[in-house]
């Protein structure tokens, strides 16, 4: 009996560290696959602003009364800019990656791999950067860059809270989905009644809701790992790291956006 015990606690200890080592490796690719992400965001938006915006009044677009399209002193938007920021082409920038997060996203977690994933998740970053690339029009870059700096601060500390933290974060699951409904409602409200008060209580509101989200997706990821390593299904922990990168970097995004609202220095 002995030996039957010790051989069954050395085969538990055995999984134990199979586990936290695989948990290791598993949370490696899921900040290093939204890092990636993050990095083709913020290249695509600065390479797509500069293309967007021109010195030279010779290459600015014109509007219907033949001037020059003007973002503000001696900078002009090109053919480029014209498109992207005054035409119907605005709203499909705006809407696709909200579109490829409700009605594809799930589909591909279903059926595709790992490695489709992957690529989608990389051609969605692209897409967020063409969208986000307006905020070097309206914000100086240096509130850009700090705020970003602040962002990245912030979520370390969430992140690393939620994957340390003993304490269950999942009753706060539905609380902040319902928050961030709710708070989809209130910005297209404010869209048209372009309230300045409804506006700072949005952003400081999204901020709050998003550094939630941020410590419990940490903590989702975490206990989907475990709870499923033991099976070793390395193509569904590998589609799993992925979609834990998605909603890391969706938090990320959100929370750096809503900081920005407030913290930024507009041109």
């Amino acid at each position: 009996m002995a030996n039957y015990q010790s051989v069954r606690t050395s085969d538990a200890g055995a999984l134990g560290a199979r586990i936290d080592a695989g948990l290791r490796t598993h949370m490696n690719k899921v900040y290093g696959t939204m890092s990636v992400g993050m990095a083709i965001t913020a290249l695509g938006a600065w390479a797509i602003a500069g293309l967007a915006v021109t010195g030279d009044i010779a290459s600015a677009a014109m509007n219907a009364d033949g001037q020059a399209m003007m973002v503000r002193q001696g900078e002009f938007l090109t053919s480029l800019g014209s498109l992207l920021y005054t035409t119907p082409l605005r709203w499909v920038v705006m809407f696709a990656p909200l579109a490829f997060i409700l009605f594809g996203w799930g589909t591909m977690l279903r059926s595709a791999s790992a490695a489709t994933m992957q690529i989608a998740f990389y051609a969605f970053a692209a897409m967020i950067g063409v969208s986000l690339s307006s905020i070097f029009l309206v914000y100086t870059d240096f509130s850009i860059v700090q705020t970003f700096l602040v962002t990245a601060i912030s979520f370390a500390g969430l992140s690393l809270f939620g994957y340390v933290t003993k304490r269950d974060l999942s009753a706060m699951g539905t609380f902040l989905v319902m928050g961030v409904i709710g708070l989809l409602v209130a910005m297209v409200v404010n869209m048209f009644i372009g309230s300045a008060a409804l506006g700072f209580a949005i952003s400081v509101i999204g901020v709050l809701l998003f550094a939630g989200l941020t410590a419990w997706d940490t903590q989702e990821i975490k206990n989907t790992y475990v709870a499923h390593a033991a099976q070793g299904d390395q193509e569904w922990l590998g589609k799993a790291a992925i979609s834990g990168a998605l909603n890391l970097y969706l938090d990320f995004l959100n929370m750096f956006q809503f900081l920005l609202m407030f913290l930024g220095n507009r041109e």
